[in-house]
């Protein structure tokens, strides 16, 4: 995904994490526009969102409960950096989300990528997956997981 397609993302998911009334989709449109994105970034931007919401990945009800270990695939390593997938392994271990968010999170960051994405990276993809499929639930997590504040989590 491009970076700048990235930015507009985490604009729209910080203005739905927000207490501040979500902006008409015109008016957000127009800041973004003034902000200096072009339209086909923001409207990939609003396509990859749509997307997701429209196609959520199936939830399954696992039959074995017992830990599970991810093996990250050679073209997930590529398109991965080391730090990202660190983060979602890490996120998994502290049973903040189960496998199938983590399969969510891996296949939404890798689907149209074509550079490395990094720590920031996928921490936005993973805080709009989070926002998407429990915004009242996992709004205090997700905002834990852009400001790096681990201790969120334990308290």
């Amino acid at each position: 995904m491009n970076e700048r397609v990235l930015v507009i993302v985490t604009i729209i998911a910080q203005y739905i994490l927000s207490d501040l009334d979500f902006p008409a989709e015109n008016d957000l449109v127009n800041e973004l526009l003034a902000s200096g994105f072009a339209a086909d970034e923001i409207n990939a931007a609003f396509l990859w969102m749509e997307r997701l919401n429209h196609d959520p990945v199936e939830r399954l009800t696992p039959v074995f409960l017992a830990p599970t270990y991810r093996v990250f695939a050679p073209e997930e390593s590529r398109l991965l950096s080391l730090e990202a997938r660190g983060f979602l392994v890490r996120l998994r271990l502290l049973g903040l989300i189960d496998e199938t968010l983590l399969e969510e999170m891996i296949q939404l960051a890798t689907a149209e990528a074509t550079d490395m994405l990094g720590l920031d990276e996928i921490k936005m993809v993973a805080a709009q997956t989070l926002a998407t499929h429990a915004q009242s639930e996992w709004g205090n997590e997700v905002a834990s997981i852009l400001d790096d504040d681990w201790d969120g989590f334990l308290h």
